[in-house]
């Protein structure tokens, strides 16, 4: 019989996002009673314990006897259970520096780690992801951070309101100035995003009609994707296969953007081989107009340079000073750029963001858990197993030290 837990969440400041609703638990568990379902209790889960227990299952605080555990974000290590099977957002692909840790114990403890975001269908595309969410939490704080900026309105918080429908409902009580916002992405997270400018009332322009509009007469935004701002170093015109194979050999077309922008929305998949928007000399000149970014990626050093670290829920902004370059402890003012870059935006509306990742997972990655073996779509997403980085992760292996596949 195959036993599966839901994970209490570890990681500080603690996620209140769940993998699976008690309602999903308890269908799933109906259609295939030979599997068994686990809960560890937490008291700041958006679902309580309570309510999974109401929904038939149980709650308890050992999961050493699942054969699969289901989390979201990273697992501290400490707390890593060897020989089972994780579905996690392990944020390792990258060689993010702060978890190279996570993905040593994963190996050391011979953990078979599925990572969320690399679980794709046969054409590469994505078949789990908060990203919609992360779009709309994002949105919502870059314009809440843009009010507070301008002195102009007042929005709550996402996480003050019940929902996104209740999100949207405060967008009535406000009048927006006139500003000139850039969103960059074309994915499900920049889809999130227009669906909170659209509700907001920001009227949508096109990339010319943004650069030859100096001074907008209400909120304005449009919305770019790499060929607006890649361009070929060797002149050729930009081709997404090509980019995708060889980021490396293209260069940033950004710098016409950065001068006409107000507030910059960054919800584009970054790759590292890939150019900066701009870099940090860019933004002390004198024609870099940005003076708001809101940083949904959270790439920390990465397309973004002022983004060189990630905020949290309960302290979302930082400044940086457009004079020094460097981190201020002002928010606002002339020459203060601010930054929002929260790394857990959907955990604002949880209870709509779990439901709807649960409604991912039940369609899409619970018929590939049921194969007797590793689907084609498992087997892409895994990392590791039995000790070692599976074959498609093999360039991760400098960055846990040498860990390489078995002939």
């Amino acid at each position: 019989m195959l036993t599966i837990g839901l994970l209490r969440e570890g990681k500080v400041p603690r996620d209140s996002r769940v993998a699976l609703t008690p309602a999903q638990v308890a269908a799933l568990a109906a259609s295939h009673p030979e599997i068994s379902f686990l809960v560890q209790p937490a008291d700041f889960r958006c679902y309580s314990d309570q309510e999974y227990r109401d929904a038939g299952v149980q709650v308890q605080e050992d999961l050493s006897g699942c054969d699969v555990l289901l989390g979201v974000k990273e697992v501290p290590v400490g707390q890593l259970i060897g020989g089972k099977t994780y579905f996690i957002f392990s944020h390792t692909i990258k060689k993010q520096p702060h978890n190279r840790e996570l993905l040593r114990a994963v190996l050391d403890r011979k953990i078979r780690l599925i990572d969320w975001e690399t679980l794709t269908d046969e054409q590469g595309r994505r078949v789990i992801a908060f990203g919609r969410w992360a779009g709309i939490v994002g949105g919502h704080n870059a314009l809440w951070t843009w009010g507070l900026r301008s002195d102009a309105y007042r929005l709550p918080r996402a996480y003050e309101c019940k929902d996104f429908e209740a999100v949207k409902e405060t967008y009535q009580g406000i009048k927006l100035p006139a500003f000139k916002a850039l969103l960059a992405g074309g994915g499900r997270v920049a889809q999130g995003t227009e669906e909170v400018l659209q509700a907001a009332g920001v009227q949508k322009i096109s990339p010319e009609q943004f650069l030859a509009m100096k001074k907008p007469e209400q909120a304005v935004y449009t919305s770019l994707d790499c060929p607006d701002f890649y361009q070929r170093k060797d002149g050729a015109p930009f081709d997404w296969k090509h980019f995708f194979k060889h980021p490396g050999e293209y260069q940033s077309a950004f710098a016409p953007y950065a001068k006409a922008t107000d507030l910059f929305i960054n919800a584009i998949y970054w790759d590292p081989a890939a150019p900066r928007f701009f870099e940090k000399a860019d933004m002390l000149k004198p024609d870099f107009r940005i003076r708001v970014i809101a940083d949904i990626t959270c790439d920390i050093n990465g397309s973004v340079p002022s983004t060189v670290k990630s905020t949290t829920i309960a302290e979302p902004l930082f400044g940086t000073d457009l004079v020094t370059g460097g981190m201020t402890g002002q928010l606002f003012g002339g020459q203060i750029l601010t930054t929002m870059s929260i790394d857990n935006l959907p955990n604002e509306l949880p209870r709509d963001a779990s439901e709807a990742f649960g409604v991912q997972f039940s369609e899409q990655v619970w018929p590939e858990l049921l194969h007797p073996e590793d689907s084609p779509m498992l087997a892409r997403a895994c990392l590791a197993r039995y000790g070692e980085l599976t074959e498609p992760y093999q360039y991760l292996a400098d960055y846990v030290g040498g860990q390489t596949l078995k002939p």
